[in-house]
């Protein structure tokens, strides 16, 4: 199944190439993906919330756009290196995690979420302020990622990888060791799991991946500012692994793909009755906020354990069906 997915995804540019719309959708799930990715790492696998998912994914995206607008670094030296520099951002605001845990860490992160908002808006030597900042495509060895079609095959790649490193990061020491965490932390710290260290490295793997699907974004995007990585972006990813099911990465993928294709499903259903009711194209947005918040509400109502939970009850009961026991 794994195989015949793969050819899939690797034959859809080529059976969709005149649709740059659909390219550009599926292109934003594959980023939308890794971030998710990272966020689950942290909220879902290690228990501790995060508000500030948005910032982090900017400071990926602003160092790669700095890195080789002004220094001419390779575009994949850039995406490592907006990684490593979103993982110690993240590291830095995460120490208070030793302390802090619930609300009380949910405020802190919103904390940093507010100060890199600030430092995007004001540092315009860096960053180019509320004018924002061009970035070239993605290149390497040579050869230009422009476009929907060439970009989707660079995204591919990178969101096979990210998760099969988080396929595998989750079953490794430190993957037990945020379980361990996230499920009793006293009892982890009895039998000699070091929680600040732990800690700290979930929230640095996490703001890895959020550095570089920031890095991404503005790579495939070409223009970057400050309201892309508002907390309204924090938000969504939130959203995201809530409903594709916290501690799984199947839940983050489930998640993403969901809240990315929710807005085009809405916007498309507006412009069919736009012209009977002309006033939906003026309130979209809060159409849109409406309904984000009505689907969370709904999922943790119903389905608390998110899309990942029902999948995994639909592939039983056709293991046993038709004998149920």
């Amino acid at each position: 199944w794994l195989a015949l997915l793969l050819i899939g995804l690797i034959a859809f540019p080529f059976l969709f190439q005149g649709s740059r719309y659909l390219l550009y959708v599926v292109n934003s799930v594959f980023i939308a993906v890794i971030a998710a990715i990272g966020l689950n790492i942290l909220t879902g696998f290690t228990g501790q919330i995060s508000l500030g998912h948005g910032a982090f994914m900017g400071v990926g995206a602003y160092t790669s756009g700095y890195l080789m607008t002004h220094l001419g670094m390779p575009f994949l030296a850039c995406v490592v290196t907006a990684g490593c520099v979103t993982a110690m951002v993240g590291m830095i605001f995460g120490i208070p995690s030793l302390r802090l845990k619930g609300l009380y860490l949910a405020i802190a992160t919103l904390a940093a979420q507010v100060i890199l908002e600030f430092v995007f808006v004001r540092w315009r030597a860096v960053t180019g302020g509320s004018q924002g900042m061009m970035v070239p495509p993605a290149t390497i060895g040579g050869f230009s990622f422009s476009g929907d079609f060439k970009f989707y095959f660079l995204a591919l790649a990178f969101t096979i990888l990210a998760v099969l490193i988080a396929k595998n990061i989750v079953r490794t020491k430190p993957g037990r060791a945020f379980m361990a965490i996230r499920d009793r932390y006293i009892s982890a710290e009895i039998i000699g799991v070091p929680l600040f260290r732990y800690k700290l490295i979930s929230f640095g793997i996490s703001s890895f991946y959020a550095g570089v699907a920031g890095s991404l974004w503005a790579h495939y995007i070409g223009i970057i500012t400050p309201e892309h990585f508002n907390v309204m972006v924090s938000i969504q990813y939130l959203s995201m692994i809530i409903i594709g099911g916290l501690g799984s990465i199947y839940g983050s993928i489930m998640g993403a793909v969901f809240m990315t294709l929710l807005p085009e499903i809405l916007r498309l259903l507006s412009g069919l009755f736009s012209k009977e009711y002309p006033i939906l194209i003026n309130i979209f947005g809060a159409i849109r906020e409406s309904v984000f918040g009505l689907v969370i509400i709904l999922f943790l109502i119903f389905e608390p354990d998110g899309l990942a939970a029902r999948w995994k009850t639909i592939k039983n009961y056709w293991k046993l069906w038709p004998f149920s026991y």
